[in-house]
């Protein structure tokens, strides 16, 4: 897995700061961002934290870009809809080189990562041979058609792929590129980051937690799973290990 901030709003402690005080103010944005330094932008951010006034941070966005992870996890994180995804498509692009994710309980043995790994590969080995015997296929059809034979190749593997990726497995290896506001990354990072998320996604629910928390450490001071900087929700399924998630997060942030 490889992610990376690769965008965000220029100052976005200052932006949050300002646009929550403009609320109450008659002075306009740009004066009021003027009007603020780090220091002060920071107090204000925390101060909007402390009594939960969370529209504000919303004006601030932030751009990740990911690869390594699997289609299994796409599933999951379109489910977050107040993000923007741009994800490679395997209805345009034909997997040549196909990669995918090993989960790591069926990587610890040599039986199930065995088994794992015959199981993907007559997949991939399945996609192949469909996409060739479709694309020879519609290459007929096309060429019966007079269409032109550059032309008629490039229609023919776009089609054929379409229907050929039916068979290729979650595990299948993506890439994306996402967008949220800190609002909405904060709610990624309280569902995500928790001992109960499924562990790709929780793998990298933190590694953008790692990339963010610099670049605005005002904004993410609390960021992390529910139990980070209150109670714990999940009742009867709770981990129950809240005081070690705690000094967990703590580091993790006292390390960038």
């Amino acid at each position: 897995m490889n992610v990376q901030l690769i965008a965000h709003t220029a100052l976005p402690e200052k932006v949050v700061a300002a646009a929550a005080k403009l609320c109450y103010s008659d002075t306009g944005a740009m004066a009021l961002m003027d009007g603020l330094t780090e220091e002060k932008a920071e107090q204000f951010v925390e101060m909007l934290s402390t009594i939960g006034h969370e529209s504000p941070i919303e004006h601030a966005s932030f751009t990740f870009a990911v690869e390594g992870v699997s289609r299994s996890l796409l599933a999951q994180i379109t489910r977050h809809r107040l993000a923007s995804f741009s994800v490679q498509s395997q209805r345009y692009v034909k997997l040549n080189d196909f990669s995918y994710v090993t989960p790591p309980e069926i990587a610890a043995s040599a039986e199930t990562l065995a088994l794992f790994d015959e199981t993907v590969s007559t997949c991939v080995e399945a996609y192949r041979k469909l996409a060739d015997l479709l694309e020879e296929r519609y290459l007929k059809e096309y060429a019966a058609q007079g269409m032109a034979e550059k032309d008629a190749k490039k229609k023919a593997e776009k089609k054929a792929i379409e229907d050929a990726r039916f068979v290729l497995p979650n595990a299948a290896e993506t890439k994306m590129v996402l967008t949220m506001n800190a609002r909405e990354l904060l709610h990624f990072f309280r569902i995500r980051c928790c001992n109960r998320a499924q562990w790709e996604i929780r793998a990298l629910a933190k590694a953008m937690l790692r990339e963010v928390y610099p670049v605005a450490p005002a904004l993410f001071a609390k960021a992390g799973p529910s139990c980070v900087a209150g109670s714990c929700p999940e009742g009867k399924m709770s981990c129950g290990q809240a005081e070690t998630v705690r000094k967990e997060y703590a580091a993790l942030k006292a390390q960038e």
